[in-house]
């Protein structure tokens, strides 16, 4: 398969920005390679036993997926910082950051319910909606919620730097924006009408999107929270939200690419789109491994409690090694043998013991595999391998 004249293409002329051009462009001979390993990894991804683990997993790709697209556009909460941001009360919210974090969250939901709503489609409406959320309170003098752009002349918009790959002014005038978008929108329901692959549609409705500009600011957010809402609508959980991680990763190659494409499209090449979707493919490729592989690790997590938990009801280690593992799982990662004794839960627990009776705990817990050291001194739960440990 190639990319034919009969795949949907639009080309629409505008009062102000002059012609605009929506094309598929890519080599789907081609693609079809990185399609297939994207289609398997999902399928063994979703045989594995996400019911057990489900809301954990949830809960870290939010984690992660807000890290990431706020990120992209200069925010500097860690992970662990937004972890908790997520928990405060949306009311009760003020800072900048926090109010971030907060939007993210109610446009990702917005999301998930529009997706799973029989007959949903790409609307106009949706995006406002959408952009409404995630830039409601945001302190800035360019911020609009839900407001398409209308520059006056003295103040042009423009985006990108010299770095990845120049600057480029989008559509300035608010009728031509409304042009492209019902255009985008209505090309996008051509793409679901000739059954272009959710996997291809949605990368170029973000890649387009992002082309037209169509807001102040929050563009980029909005573009991803759309691409990610096309692929839940297909059937892809997740991995859609978890996209957003691979971007801010892969944050120069992502800039790069829209002008890549831009460019590559005003040269007239036949397949102008392909080195987005291509990068595309690759990063949900890349997260849905990813999150297999952290299914299987929770899995063997929830083993691993369930067998701690047994030998502490049969009387095999006693309630200070039993609260010592958990102190480590909930850690997360090593824990140096300093840090564990510097826990006042840990010197609570010791409060009058010998330091024999420390030692012979630990010996106990090591001799039984329930934990582990390394060659730093760390500690790690016994699941982890010592090759793990190592590293």
């Amino acid at each position: 398969m190639n990319s034919a004249p009969s795949l949907p293409r639009l080309r629409l002329e505008t009062d102000r920005f002059g012609p605009f051009s929506f094309a598929v462009g890519v080599d789907m001979a081609t693609l079809e390679v990185e399609l297939t390993r994207v289609q398997d990894a999902w399928r063994m991804f979703n045989a594995s036993p996400l019911a057990q683990v489900a809301n954990r997993l949830q809960r870290e790709v939010l984690v992660q997926s807000v890290f990431g697209t706020n990120t992209i556009e200069g925010a500097h909460l860690t992970e662990e910082e937004t972890d908790r941001s997520l928990d405060l009360d949306p009311a009760q919210v003020q800072a900048e950051q926090d109010i971030r974090v907060r939007n993210i969250r109610a446009a990702y939901e917005l999301a998930v319910r529009s997706a799973e709503t029989p007959g949903w489609e790409l609307s106009l409406d949706y995006l406002c909606q959408l952009h409404t959320e995630i830039c409601r309170d945001l302190p800035h003098a360019d911020n609009r919620p839900g407001l398409l752009r209308d520059n006056p002349r003295e103040r042009p918009t423009v985006v990108g730097d010299a770095p990845h790959g120049g600057v480029y002014k989008p559509p300035q005038y608010g009728r031509d924006i409304r042009t492209l978008l019902d255009g985008l929108i209505g090309w996008h329901r051509q793409l679901v009408q000739a059954g272009i692959s959710p996997l291809i549609r949605a990368p170029l409705v973000h890649l387009y999107f992002e082309l037209i500009h169509p807001f102040w600011d929050g563009n980029g957010r909005v573009g991803r929270v759309v691409e990610a809402t096309l692929l839940r609508q297909a059937g892809y959980k997740y991995a859609p939200f978890a996209l957003a991680k691979f971007y801010q990763e892969q944050i120069h190659r992502y800039f790069a690419l829209f002008n890549q494409c831009r460019k590559t499209a005003a040269r007239g090449d036949e397949y102008p789109n392909h080195a987005f979707v291509a990068f595309h493919l690759e990063g949900l490729r890349v997260v849905i491994e990813r999150l297999h592989g952290r299914v299987n690790q929770m899995v063997h997590v929830l083993l691993f409690e369930a067998q701690v938990r047994g030998l502490f009801d049969a009387g095999d280690i006693n309630q200070r090694q039993y609260a010592i593992v958990r102190q480590l799982l909930e850690h997360g990662r090593a824990l140096p043998m300093t840090t564990l004794r510097a826990d006042p839960r840990y010197q609570a627990m010791y409060q009058g013991l010998t330091d024999k009776t420390r030692q012979r705990d630990i010996r106990r817990l090591l001799e039984s595999d329930l934990i582990r050291h390394d060659d730093k001194g760390q500690l790690w739960p016994g699941f982890i391998t010592s090759r793990e440990a190592g590293k």
